[in-house]
């Protein structure tokens, strides 16, 4: 897996990787992680593209599902304990 591109994000980290002709966009925030894998072939213009595919729209449901995950796993802990 090589990283071909990070880009800056006030919310969260976001990575991107070249692998077995897939780009992985990878975003993280405080332990947590969401990926997603695209066949290079779907994605015209290279990385370009795939930063095409990161929009406003996207970032909020990043930062939901982010949201919805930090919940479930909080959830979970506190019938754990």
């Amino acid at each position: 897996m090589r990283t071909i591109a990070e880009l800056p994000h006030p919310k969260f980290k976001i990575t991107i990787f070249s692998m077995n002709q897939k780009y992985i966009i990878k975003f993280e925030q405080s332990g947590l992680e969401q990926s997603y894998k695209i066949n290079e072939m779907d994605i015209l213009n290279g990385v370009d593209g795939v930063f095409e595919l990161l929009d406003d729209d996207f970032y909020k449901q990043i930062e939901s599902t982010f949201e919805n995950m930090r919940t479930a796993f909080k959830e979970a802990y506190e019938r754990y304990e």
